[in-house]
Parts: structure tokens; C-alpha cells; sequence
């Protein structure tokens, strides 16, 4: 290369011209880039409210662990070992440390009880105050897998369990139906099917919407005072299980499932003899549907971004032939074809960039419009909060676009190239 030789795509003199050239006709500049602009800012706000509904939807789920599992017993729909279909069984204690002990996949196993059964709630007493909760037998593990926020006090712990403590640990909902404002809780006692608990501690989860509520208006006692105070026994009403993260869901779940079907004389064909369910499936079809959605996003927001390319294409079109005589009189003058070739994609991606970067800028405005407003309304959002797209997806779209412009600069700087400067010099 000649000493002194360089390529500048885009100097003083050269932007200047280039202006001149769009402003000569700003209305048809301004449809020429309206289709890039419009692909990208479709790009950033369909893929930043799929991230907003993404976002919702796990935030509804509080900060339960990806690779939690939760098994409890149904009604065999196979006979199996003498035993005919329909029967129905129960998990106690011995079956927790039976998984305990076998279960390699499993790093905590939590036997869980409800007084009333599932979703049944209990009218709690306080003095004068009353108000229908959940009562839930934990052991201190539990909050790994469903984690609260500890406003005052404690959680359950390991001596609570074993000298089967009468403590309680109550929601923040709890405290404002039991308790004047202000009101110290810590030490207080509350009634629950006429046994007396001690408050140890109040918490508030971490999850939002329905769930929150419900979570908020529990009660949490120590999982073997739970069984001796209300005759439950060994029973275990369902278990919650803390998976190894670096086995996949499904291996651990056929792993339990497996060994507590042995245990209980179940078919291991029998599929509705227990149910269970895993959050790592219910992140993984959560992003398997917000990945379609962010992908059906980037295709309509292709393809009008490529429409805008052709838009920018034809509009160049035009613009070198309306420029014949100047294109012509530059060659003459010693213009070479890479000149010129130059000067109309400087001008193709002038356009493009320009048209792109409004875009983008007019949607990471929309959403962060929106994101001010729903943090001024409290996150009221519902299902719907924090609408944000990553720098990555930004870059990823603006690299599409250059390949765009690029593209739709082509066959107009071929065009200009292949004018005839003689031919040109005569045209009208």
C-alpha cells in the first residue's frame, strides 16, 4: 500500500455532500429509512415485551429454586403384587429417609404437612382477632427450596424439630389481621385448632401476585410439632426436594420415582399412582414459549427490516440516475469506479445507520417509558414487569442492519460505476 494511501469511509467533506444529497429531497429521505427504522424498533419492543412477560411470569414464582421437585402419593391405576387398581397410599417418616439414603440425585429432602389438606385453611385466634390460614409442618430445610424474606426474628431451625417446639413463624399477612399496627409480635402467642404456638418470627415472600397473597397468610411450625399436635402421626403429606443441579430434572424425577414406586408396591408402568412436578421443567417450557416468542419477533422484524433495504435500494436507484450527469463529470475528472463506488454506499449506509439507530433509540425509549411507568405505579404490572432487551440482541439487530445496508448499496454502486462518462456529460 502507497505511503499516505488510506480508506475514510466517512469524512467531513464526504458527510457534508452526503447530507446535501438527502436534504435536497428530505421527504423522500425520510420514507426511504422509515422501513429500517420500523424493522428495528419492532425488533426491540417485541423482544422487550416478551422479556417483560417472561419476567412477570417468573417473577410470580418468588425466589423458589430451578431445581426444586415436589412428589405426593395418588390412587394406583394399575393392579401390581396382589394389589388391585385404585388403591391408595401415604408417605410417612421411614419413606423420607429411605430417600434420603437412596436417592443419590436428591440433596434435601423436605416432608411437608398442611392442616386441613391441600389449600384448606384454619381459623387461627388471637385474643379477639381471628382469620382463616395456612398452617404448614416444616422442616428448617425448606427455605432452600422455597426461600422467604425474614422480616423479624427467625426461622425454624434443627431444635425445633427435635424437642418439637410449639413455634410459630407467621407472614406478613398474618401480623397485619392478628396484630394492631405496631404491635410486637416476637413472643407473642397465637391459637391454632386450640393448641398454643409461640411467634418466633415473621417473614414476607418473594413471589408477587396470587401466589404472594396465599404465601403471606401462612404459618410455618416446626414439621414433628405439627405431627404430635394435631394426631397426625408419621404421616407425611407431600414432599419437597432440593434436585442436584448438575442432573438434568427428569433423570432425578425418574430416579424418585423409581425407588418410591418399589417402596410402595407400585407398577412401574402405574404413572398416576403419584404425581410430581419440578420447576426446572416449568423454567424450561417457560423459556422454550418466550424463545419462540423472541424468534417469531426477530423474523417479523427481519423482514420488514428487509424491506426497508429494498426501499433504501430502489431510493438509491433513483438517486444515481437522477445524478447521471454529476456521476459522469466526476469520472471524467478522474474519478476511479472505487470512487465512486465509495461515495454511493457511504451514501446507501449513511442512510441505513441513520434510519437504524432512530429506531433502535425510539424503542429502548418506549421501554424504558414503560418500565417508569410501571415502577410508578407500584410494579402493578401483573404479569408484566421490567420490559428490557439486552445490549446482545441490540448488536445482534444492528449487525443485520449493516448486512442490510450493504446489501441495498450494491446494485446502485454498480450502476453508478457502469455510467459512461462521455454519455453521461450529454445527458439532460
Amino acid at each position: 500500500m502507497k505511503k499516505g494511501f488510506k480508506i475514510n469511509l466517512f469524512d467531513r467533506d464526504r458527510a457534508l455532500e452526503i447530507l446535501q444529497v438527502f436534504l435536497t429531497n428530505p421527504f423522500r429521505t425520510f420514507l426511504s429509512g422509515l422501513g429500517v427504522g420500523w424493522g428495528l424498533f419492532m425488533i426491540v419492543v417485541t423482544v422487550g415485551a416478551s422479556n417483560g412477560l417472561e419476567n412477570g411470569v417468573t417473577s410470580d414464582m418468588g425466589g423458589r429454586v430451578k431445581n426444586s421437585m415436589f412428589l405426593w402419593s395418588q390412587m394406583t391405576s394399575m393392579p401390581y403384587k396382589g394389589f388391585n387398581r385404585g388403591r391408595r397410599f401415604e408417605f410417612n417418616n421411614s419413606d423420607t429417609e429411605y430417600l434420603r439414603e437412596n436417592a443419590s440425585s436428591i440433596k434435601l429432602v423436605a416432608p411437608r404437612n398442611q392442616l386441613g389438606g391441600h389449600r384448606g385453611s384454619n381459623n387461627i385466634m388471637r385474643g379477639t382477632k381471628s382469620g382463616a390460614f395456612n398452617v404448614y409442618g416444616d422442616v428448617p430445610g425448606y427455605i432452600e427450596i422455597d426461600p422467604v424474606k425474614i422480616l423479624s426474628g427467625r426461622y425454624l431451625n434443627q431444635g425445633d424439630l427435635d424437642n418439637e417446639r410449639k413455634i410459630a413463624v407467621i407472614g406478613k399477612r398474618v401480623l397485619e389481621l392478628l396484630y394492631d399496627k405496631g404491635e410486637e409480635p416476637i413472643g407473642s402467642t397465637i391459637q391454632v385448632q386450640g393448641v398454643l404456638f409461640s411467634v418466633v418470627g415473621v417473614y414476607s415472600t418473594y413471589k408477587t401476585g396470587e401466589d404472594a397473597e396465599e404465601d403471606n397468610q401462612s404459618i410455618f411450625i416446626p414439621y414433628t410439632t405439627f405431627g404430635k399436635a394435631f394426631n397426625k402421626g408419621d404421616l407425611v403429606g407431600w414432599y419437597s426436594l432440593l434436585m442436584d443441579e448438575n442432573i438434568h430434572a427428569d433423570s432425578s424425577a425418574a430416579e424418585v420415582m423409581s425407588l418410591m414406586k418399589q417402596r410402595k408396591s407400585v407398577h412401574p408402568d402405574d404413572t398416576r399412582a403419584m404425581g410430581h412436578w419440578s420447576m426446572a421443567s416449568a423454567f424450561e417450557e417457560i423459556e422454550t414459549i418466550f424463545g419462540a416468542f423472541r424468534l417469531i419477533s426477530f423474523i417479523f422484524g427481519g423482514l420488514a427490516l428487509f424491506a426497508g433495504a429494498i426501499g433504501i435500494m430502489n431510493i438509491m436507484l433513483i438517486t444515481v440516475r437522477e445524478r447521471t450527469k454529476e456521476l459522469g463529470i466526476r469520472r471524467a475528472m478522474g474519478a476511479t469506479p472505487f470512487t465512486v463506488m465509495r461515495q454511493i454506499m457511504s451514501e446507501t449506509m449513511f442512510l441505513t445507520v441513520l434510519s437504524g439507530l432512530a429506531g433502535v433509540s425510539l424503542g429502548v425509549a418506549s421501554l424504558e417509558g414503560v418500565n417508569t411507568l410501571l415502577t410508578s405505579m407500584g410494579g402493578a404490572g401483573g404479569s408484566f414487569r421490567n420490559p428490557e432487551i439486552s445490549l446482545h440482541t441490540v448488536l445482534i439487530a444492528l449487525g443485520v442492519m449493516l448486512i442490510m445496508g450493504i446489501i441495498a448499496g450494491i446494485l446502485p454502486a454498480i450502476r453508478a460505476v457502469a455510467i459512461r462518462p462521455v454519455e453521461a456529460i450529454r445527458t439532460e
